[in-house]
């Protein structure tokens, strides 16, 4: 009898900004309510847990990555009732609910900076990170804000400088401060207590700086077109080796509740990040987010290299995990184009691992242009060639004004191309994006080689990716063509029963796979293989 995995090891995850996925009151900017009205959608995806960036109350600097209070809802987008009222509706679905969470900082608005900034002697001064400057009165350091400038700003009042490593707008607690722990635990088991599945926790790796202020070295290869804060090597300001007891401890609040689980973001080397899932005695996050896909050109050398990599870094108590795209990155077809979205959703759902969907990325939302006047991202104003706003815009459900997303002014534009680009348009397209991914999602759940099974990188050759997957002793072979022309490859140790399962096309002529595969442009299929195959080898033919 096959071992029962935590319900987050099966799962398939679908990230969505409640801003920009549905408006229920015509204000142009999404809302719990709204979300709450395409549940039924979610559901019939396939999907089975769904993940929300901030919705705490926020001066939205920074996408409300700033947060001003950890234990309510942003009255723009609902109320802790109506938030009830989704968890509720979510589970009765079979759906489990996720939330961002920001320990790196706070917004400069929430209570506990309010008290801090006010005397030297506040009984919070403590909980956020304060400096005298240089005796020439500058900073005191050469430390850099993800957004460019100095991470320290000045408060004339209490003649100190504050760190923060985002925004001066978003100062960083300090969690060598016992208070600051317990205080933001609690925040983790208000949410809990509230019947919260878990949370992905932001900038991980950037909770904890040296105490003693070192001097970062710059760096040698910095690229002024990539981010701004890469003039310098953190070295003294990331991945603190202080930081995995404190991971350790965010995972003991989670632990008092059943069934949870802790997602984490850093930007890190794989060899890093996967120190992130702890040890056996000591456990850290469930699903350290692995960034391999999502920085990768879409190669398939480059990918397969990446992909063998990861899993060869993961230990034997850890778990994958795969992305496409993110509320931080270009979305898929500006990586993979637009004809190898089909071959990015396979990909994506026949790794082994939990994958994560990013909203949109099922019917084949593009990058959008932003206008500098409706720029909200903090970084695409300083730099608008990294906006991140091209990929967080409305949801395109019909061909209605606005995409069917408001009756209003939406907050960022929708896409140009919303008319043929929509749910209810692909919903009734057999041969769709969207139905690509209802029937992968379908077959990942009936295929137990594809839930849990071990995975195997197969040898072959550009421009292609093959793996296989094996469960029991049913053996699934994933061959997924990255190019626009047919290939024919043959196979050593393939075996003489083999047939072709599923293909991105939705269809497929002959499903006889002997020795020998053709692959259509564009194409990627799922082979079952004849359960006396050998080692594998592949060719072009």
């Amino acid at each position: 009898m096959a071992e029962t995995l935590p319900w987050w090891k099966t799962a398939v995850i679908y990230q969505l900004l409640v801003r920009s996925f549905q408006d229920s009151d015509g204000d142009g900017i999404g809302d719990l309510p709204g979300l709450l009205d395409r549940l039924d959608y979610i559901q019939l995806l396939g999907v089975d847990a769904i993940w929300l960036t901030p919705i705490n109350p926020s001066p939205w600097c920074d996408g409300g990555y700033d947060v001003a209070d950890y234990c309510d809802i942003h009255p723009q987008l609902g109320t802790l009732a109506i938030f009830d009222r989704l968890v509720a509706a979510c589970h009765a679905r079979g759906l489990r609910i996720l939330l961002d969470w920001v320990p790196n900082h706070t917004s400069r608005e929430h209570a506990w900076f309010t008290e801090a900034r006010s005397s030297r002697q506040s009984l919070r001064r403590d909980w956020y990170i304060w400096q005298d400057p240089k005796p020439d009165g500058s900073p005191p350091n050469n430390w850099l804000s993800v957004f460019g400038g100095s991470a320290w700003t000045w408060e004339a009042d209490t003649g100190q400088y504050y760190f923060h490593a985002f925004m001066r707008e978003q100062p960083d607690l300090n969690w060598r401060n016992p208070q600051v722990r317990a205080a933001m635990h609690d925040t983790l088991r208000f949410w809990l207590a509230r019947g919260v599945d878990g949370f992905r926790i932001d900038a991980l790796d950037m909770v904890l700086e040296t105490s003693d202020l070192t001097d970062n070295p710059p760096n040698p290869k910095f690229n002024p077109h990539e981010a701004l804060d890469q003039a310098v090597l953190h070295l003294h300001t990331r991945n603190q080796p202080g930081l995995h007891p404190l991971v350790a401890g965010m995972r003991q609040v989670s632990d008092e509740f059943p069934e949870r689980v802790l997602l984490g973001e850093a930007y890190i080397e794989v060899k890093e990040l996967v120190r992130y899932y702890g040890t056996r005695s000591a456990p850290e996050l469930h699903l350290p987010l692995n960034p391999s896909l999502l920085r990768q050109r879409w190669d398939a050398d480059e990918l397969t290299a990446a992909i063998k990599q990861y899993l060869k870094e993961i230990p034997a108590h850890g778990w994958p995990t795969w992305a496409n795209g993110n509320h931080d990155m270009p979305r898929i077809g500006e990586r993979a184009t637009v004809e190898q979205e089909r071959v990015a959703a396979m990909l994506l759902l026949t790794l082994r691992g939990t994958p994560s969907i990013y909203y949109g990325e099922e019917i084949g939302m593009s990058n959008v242009s932003i206008p500098p006047e409706m720029t909200e991202d903090p970084q695409g104003r300083i730099q608008p060639h990294r906006n991140r706003d091209v990929a967080r815009t409305p949801m395109q459900w019909n061909d209605s004004p606005n995409a069917g997303f408001t009756a209003g002014d939406p907050l960022l534009p929708v896409a140009d191309n919303y008319r043929d680009v929509n749910v209810a348009r692909q919903q009734h397209d057999p041969q769709s994006l969207l139905n690509l991914y209802r029937r992968l999602l379908a077959l990942r759940k009936a295929e137990p080689a594809l839930q849990r099974g071990s995975q195997q990188v197969i040898e072959r050759q550009a421009p292609t990716v093959a793996y296989l997957r094996e469960q029991d002793g049913r053996r699934l072979l994933v061959l997924l063509n990255l190019a626009g022309d047919t290939y024919s490859f043959r196979f050593a140790g393939l075996g003489r029963q083999g047939r072709i399962l599923f293909s991105t096309h939705l269809e497929w002529p002959d499903s006889t796979a002997t020795d020998k595969i053709t692959l259509r442009g564009n194409e990627g299929v799922v082979v079952v293989l004849d359960s006396r195959s050998s080692t594998i080898t592949a060719t072009i033919a």
